[in-house]
């Protein structure tokens, strides 16, 4: 039997997940069934099975997706040069921006957010996807005070936690208000994380 290339594999698996975000934005999150995902999907039952064991690990999959994304913004921008905490969460919002509208994943995210409350499975995997952002932000608030852009003593747990809220508070303001654009609310931010001459 020929071995099934990695490219194919990974197709399959995307061909899933759109499938889902599909569904999830026409039925909701607790509304689409297994049945849906393979129908939407246009795979037998078993090729949905071979790589999502339940809508849980589809909705994991996209939450790895939606989390990721941001992190990997974080990371990127350390990578290429340390940023002010003010530039970290600038880059993360201009990430988020991105997927607010309707092909987005942010309509998604809230449905999650919605279900993790009822769901403590679920509520476990967003509880790891954001501890794993808060600790990029905890590091990025360590860098911050060492070099005298926080004042000393700040406690960069606490700022990260409240650094966090800044990034979905954001994205639900755009997404029930319309408002406010992205380059006032990043003017916000930068004010709020400036420190007086």
């Amino acid at each position: 039997m020929p071995r099934v290339s990695d490219e194919h594999l990974a197709a399959r698996r995307r061909q899933i997940l759109d499938a889902a975000r599909r569904c999830f934005l026409a039925k909701g999150l607790h509304a689409t069934s297994m049945q849906d995902l393979v129908r939407e999907a246009g795979l037998s039952v078993g090729a949905v099975y071979r790589y999502f064991r339940s809508k849980e690990d589809i909705v994991s999959a996209i939450a790895d997706e939606v989390v990721g994304s941001l992190d990997a913004a974080l990371a990127l921008d350390a990578a290429r040069q340390p940023p002010t905490l003010a530039e970290a969460i600038e880059h993360v919002l201009r990430t988020v921006d991105k997927q607010l509208g309707p092909d987005g994943m942010f309509p998604i995210a809230l449905q999650v957010w919605g279900e993790s409350v009822t769901n403590p499975a679920l509520g476990e995997i967003i509880a790891q996807r954001y501890a794993t952002l808060r600790g990029r932000l905890h590091a990025l608030a360590e860098r911050a005070v060492a070099t005298g852009e926080l004042p000393p003593g700040t406690d960069p747990g606490a700022t990260a936690a409240a650094l966090l809220s800044l990034v979905p508070g954001y994205a639900l303001q755009r997404t029930l208000t319309g408002t406010p654009d992205l380059e006032t609310y990043v003017a916000g931010v930068r004010t709020l994380l400036s420190r007086p001459a």
